[in-house]
């Protein structure tokens, strides 16, 4: 496609005659890309980029607008306001880098499920960031791209910089979101994630307007009896890993809603964690990761051979893989499935105290769903050198627009109403703290997801654990009984009462604390 003077742009006031390349395909943008050095080819026929900086997101540098018609519903305690004015004066920069530069623009859809449908227009500054966007989101086809009107807009631009002094932002880089003005804003950040993550926002907001459940979790369900699972969990818990099943058809692997009707994935695609992927543990992410069409980003790779190198953290242990859904090959391209039979939580306890498998009732749900716990481990970031808690409300903290509890609750409502089944494992260690304990086998965790899934769970007795009061399965198929129960794990029980009490007081810190927080702000 032929770039072309539009006044595509004209409507969001950053003026006509704008140069734009629109909705170019995978092969077209990886000419634009390789040609303007934004990326490199690899030998698996992946595209290769590098974020600089910023190697994740930018969180502290996020602001939702302060606007007369939903300040009153934002939870304020969790977001960081900005003004009216601000948001115009970084726009108004924007419109003069595209007044003096190409730009690329995407049509896309967020919404798998016609009824949700949001039309929304990505304009990037770059190729690949372009490609990353048509990958992540929901392509039309060509003749719903005619006359595309978008609900959303999207601008990443990463070479427009904040004058933290003028323009009331913490840095230089910023993501600014507008429900007024129906707009994203980001620059001086050329993380894609970004951009995926916004939209996210949006509809953590507008869904449950409309009655739906946004949720920050996976989606598979039975190729047998098409039924349901979900599987929350923040970064490295095993959210992508464990749902993406061969026996099991994949809906989506990280924002889905939760309708009336049942469940739908939000995005068209993947972004999978690629560090130390492994083509044995994880076969569809690796083939899918290799492939024409994938964006690695931060990737380290052979210069002479292209030989990506996905051992290596040299730039990032958030090292990804951005592909279409379509390139999983048990997946469901409607993106739609039942109410979900079962719900898991995932947390990586790098503490060694959490069993590998519990069942959650009642109040239990809303704790450890608001809490929304993982562990990070020594090494894995810079000045880390013991396990530390991270605590993320609903498991989607930097994306919640409302207060916390109106997700929970529309959580315990659909668990009530259909009769699902809450359930929490741990991903991380077992036998000991990191450093003392050995993680759990992702063979184990898969037979323990497994026997959930196909119901060899239901009526099988359960023990109650005194720290969290966790009910433990005393059996569970293909699984040593001998690491079911942490306690027993351990080889010094004391050792673990002390370890699992430390835990515990930090959950009851998190959660006063959170308490506190909002009660300040509302």
């Amino acid at each position: 496609m032929q770039i072309v003077e539009t006044q595509l742009l004209d409507r969001l006031g950053i003026g006509s005659n704008v140069k734009v390349w629109l909705d170019l395909s995978p092969a077209e943008l990886y000419e634009h890309a390789l040609r303007h050095g934004e990326a490199n080819l690899v030998s698996s026929g992946a595209l290769v980029a590098e974020t600089g900086q910023h190697t994740g997101r930018s969180p502290k540098d996020k602001f939702l607008v302060g606007e007369p018609d939903t300040e009153g519903d934002i939870w304020w305690a969790g977001n960081q306001r900005i003004s009216p004015d601000s948001f115009n004066r970084l726009l108004d920069k924007m419109g003069d880098f595209c007044a003096g530069h190409e730009v690329y623009v995407q049509n896309l859809y967020a919404c798998a499920d016609p009824a949700r449908r949001l039309k929304v227009q990505i304009i990037t500054e770059l190729a690949w960031h372009s490609l990353f966007a048509q990958n992540l989101f929901i392509r039309p086809e060509l003749a719903e791209r005619t006359n595309f009107k978008p609900d959303f807009t999207v601008m990443s631009l990463p070479s427009v910089r904040a004058d933290p002094a003028a323009d009331g932002t913490r840095s230089e880089t910023f993501v600014l979101l507008s429900f007024a003005k129906r707009m994203v804003l980001i620059g001086g950040t050329s993380y894609a994630g970004e951009i995926k993550k916004s939209i996210f926002t949006v509809l953590n907001y507008l869904m449950p307007k409309s009655g739906v459940m946004p949720m920050h979790c996976s989606a598979n369900y039975s190729k047998a009896t098409s039924d349901a699972a979900l599987f929350f969990g923040l970064s490295g818990t095993g959210k992508t890993t464990l749902s993406s099943d061969s026996t099991r058809t994949l809906v989506g692997d990280d924002e889905h809603g939760w309708s009336d009707g049942g469940i739908f994935n939000f995005e068209g695609g993947c972004y999978a964690k690629t560090i130390r992927i492994s083509p044995v543990a994880e076969p569809e992410i690796y083939a899918a990761t290799n492939r024409f069409g994938t964006i690695l980003e931060n990737v380290a790779f052979d210069p002479d051979t292209r030989l990506p190198d996905f051992d290596s953290d040299e730039k990032t242990e958030n090292t990804r893989a951005a592909y279409p859904i379509t390139f999983i090959p048990s997946v469901d391209v409607t993106g739609r499935a039942e109410h979900p039979t079962e719900v898991l939580f995932l947390s990586a306890d790098a503490f060694g105290v959490l069993p590998p498998v519990s069942r959650l009732e009642g109040e239990q749900i809303k704790y450890f769903f608001l809490c929304g716990y993982t562990a990070k481990v020594a090494g894995t970031e810079r000045g880390v050198t013991e396990p530390e808690p991270t605590f993320s409300t609903c498991f989607a903290a930097p994306f919640l627009v409302l207060p916390p509890d109106s997700y929970a609750e529309l959580l315990l409502d659909r668990v009530r109403r259909h009769g699902t089944t809450v359930w929490m494992l741990n991903t991380g260690w077992i036998g000991g703290a990191y450093g003392v304990g050995q993680r759990i086998s992702i063979a184990h965790t898969r037979a323990i997801v497994r026997a959930i899934v196909e119901g060899k769970l239901d009526g099988v007795t359960r023990h109650t654990e005194p720290v969290f009061g966790l009910q433990i399965p005393d059996v569970v198929p293909e699984v040593p009984r001998k690491i079911l129960d942490p306690r027993v794990a351990w080889p010094d029980p004391d050792a673990y009462d002390l370890q699992a009490e430390k835990l515990r007081s930090m959950f009851d810190e998190y959660y006063r604390i959170f308490r506190e927080q909002g009660a300040a702000a509302g």
